[in-house]
């Protein structure tokens, strides 16, 4: 699989990172110096990660309902269902990507 930098491709994330960097040096007389790194985010970025922490990422309600109907033998599985995903999911992954 190809790793790329997929924020360069992503206009408007504009994160920027390594506006210092952290080095460590001894000059003659022995004596580290250190400066630190910093990293800002854009205010889109900073929206982003707000949005993410306030909603849910599953229905709270929809979980309990599954879990009350597997603890009282009322759930049952769909294994054609199942199957068929696993089915497109090995495709999806053996598939070539284009790009």
């Amino acid at each position: 699989m190809k790793i790329d930098d997929a924020a360069k491709k992503s206009p408007g994330l504009g994160v920027v990172a390594n506006q210092g960097r952290t080095t460590r040096s001894t000059e003659k007389t022995g004596v580290a110096k250190t400066s630190t790194d910093t990293v800002s985010l854009s205010s889109q970025s900073q929206a982003l990660a707000g949005v993410s922490n306030d909603s849910a990422v599953f229905d709270v309600s929809k979980v309990q309902e599954i879990k009350d109907a597997i603890a009282s033998g009322r759930f049952q599985v769909d294994a054609g269902k199942v199957a068929d995903g696993l089915i497109d999911t090995v495709k999806d992954l053996i598939r070539p990507s284009r790009g």
